[in-house]
């Protein structure tokens, strides 16, 4: 069995080989109509041997390869649409070849502009066919291996139900080759306390899950509706996100869980994965790229800001400069989440308790930090590692996350996306004294992820720097 890995090599290796290809193939037909042998390139070789033609070998492809990534095709490398997959290429070869134009062919010695645009449509056509012709064999072959039935992918069922056992049934007779990708290798009971009818595929329980699923080497789990409700399904769904692995439902069940079916989203049917948000491929890297851009920029801008808040902290009370913390993110995976300190030293020693507006456990100093959001600043490091992002739903304490699930069991849409530094919630609702308080927060940061984009992203960075120089922080 191909595995992702080597299925994205394949895919990264071909990229930047035909693109090295229509490049060199470019060259060539430019060095015949445009550039014409002469007495400074009296020949082929002696053209493609200049500095800037060899150099523009390897660099131009090395941006396509770029492109390619921020575009989203390598994000997922099985099940592709062929559609997307033309749309994908076309939109990339586009954008690389008005860049290349304006770098190097805008000054080539042409007689007339017209020769310039032919030239430039040429290249975006050879880029565009030479990748694209790559990619569609590769792509075909693959969803031919899975309509055949000689690639599949190991799933999971969540549910022991008559409902489960349908949604078996469907998938084994939907004429979809996602459909045909699954093969499942068990049940799993989610209520610990029912006792499970005999079923013809081996019932794990939910405790077992992590295991199983290592064991098995599970691709996927498939969630059906609890038999309690949707309270019930809401939780069991939440204790699937640290597996780390594609939760899928059915349309049905989205429509119940979201409210806001796309039809991008439905295009994969019968099955939508709810454990990442509904964002293109394109926009999640473009926003990691961002976010790792920006943060590496403003911790090398800030370090004379960080020494000075730091010798501040240092003499205003006695304790640790940085705090850190614990928090639930991505997923629901645990992290580090780094802060200046604002507090007295041991300000929770007697157990977690949420910061209110006359907090007698806030420094005079932290108070300042927290009104102009300066203690928030160390969380430029999380962002560069990756456990946060710039823009995004603040991360909570498990002890918190648990009683806001008791009010609100679809908190666990929050974790479809990395937590941020800054977050819609934060700029609309700001701190939170009481886990009602986090519970109206969430409302706002549920319409963020609902509407995730970059343009969001800049606008709850505006509406951040407004809060931070009108200090408006607390």
């Amino acid at each position: 069995m191909v595995s992702e890995l080597k299925q994205r090599c394949i895919y990264v290796v071909g990229d930047l080989l035909t693109t090295a290809f229509a490049w060199f193939l470019f060259n060539i037909i430019r060095f015949n109509d445009i550039i014409a042998p002469n007495e400074l390139y009296p020949t082929l070789h002696s053209f493609l041997l200049v500095k800037q033609v060899w150099l523009g070998q390897i660099l131009f492809p090395l941006m396509m390869m770029g492109l390619y990534y921020l575009s989203g095709y390598y994000n997922h490398v099985f099940l592709k649409s062929r559609v997307e997959e033309l749309v994908s290429t076309a939109t990339t070869a586009l954008i690389g070849t008005i860049v290349i134009y304006f770098v190097a062919i805008v000054d080539d010695p042409i007689p007339d502009r017209a020769s310039n645009y032919e030239l430039t449509a040429m290249l975006f056509g050879l880029m565009f066919s030479c990748v694209y012709a790559f990619r569609l064999t590769i792509t075909t072959i693959t969803n031919n291996r899975i309509s055949s039935g000689h690639l599949r992918f190991n799933a999971v069922i969540i549910g022991t139900s008559q409902s489960a056992v349908r949604l078996r049934e469907k998938l084994e007779s939907f004429a979809n080759i996602h459909s045909h990708a699954y093969n499942i290798v068990g049940y799993v009971e989610p209520d610990s306390s029912h006792t499970p009818r005999k079923l013809d595929l081996p019932i794990f329980t939910m405790e077992e899950l992590p295991a199983k699923c290592i064991e098995h080497n599970v691709k996927f789990v498939i969630a059906t509706s609890h038999r309690n409700g949707m309270h019930s399904t809401l939780e069991m769904v939440n204790r699937l996100f640290p597996l780390d692995l594609p939760v899928l439902i059915s349309p049905t069940l989205f429509d119940l869980i979201a409210a806001k079916p796309k039809l991008s989203r439905l295009a994969g049917e019968p099955l939508i994965d709810i454990s990442r948000a509904d964002m293109a491929d394109s926009t999640v890297n473009m926003k990691r790229a961002g976010d790792v851009v920006v943060s590496l920029l403003a911790l090398l801008a800030l370090l004379p800001v960080f020494a000075i808040l730091a010798i501040a902290i240092r003499r205003d009370s006695r304790g640790p400069i940085i705090y850190s913390q614990e928090r639930i993110g991505y997923r629901k995976k645990p992290f580090k989440i780094y802060k200046f300190r604002t507090m007295v030293n041991d300000a929770e020693v007697n157990g977690p308790a949420l910061s209110t507006v006359n907090d007698a456990r806030i420094t005079r100093l932290g108070r300042f930090l927290r009104k102009y959001r300066l203690d928030e600043l160390p969380q430029f490091w999380n962002v560069l590692k990756g456990d946060m992002s710039i823009v995004g739903p603040r991360p909570e304490r498990a002890f918190y996350i648990r009683q806001i699930l008791e009010r609100a069991p679809y908190y666990m849409l929050i974790h479809q996306v990395r937590p941020g530094i800054t977050s819609l919630g934060m700029v609309k609702h700001g701190y939170a004294s009481t886990v009602e308080g986090m519970v109206e927060r969430l409302q706002y940061d549920l319409i963020y992820i609902q509407n995730i984009s970059l343009i969001a992203d800049l606008k709850v960075m505006l509406y951040t720097v407004s809060t931070i120089f009108t200090g408006k922080g607390i």
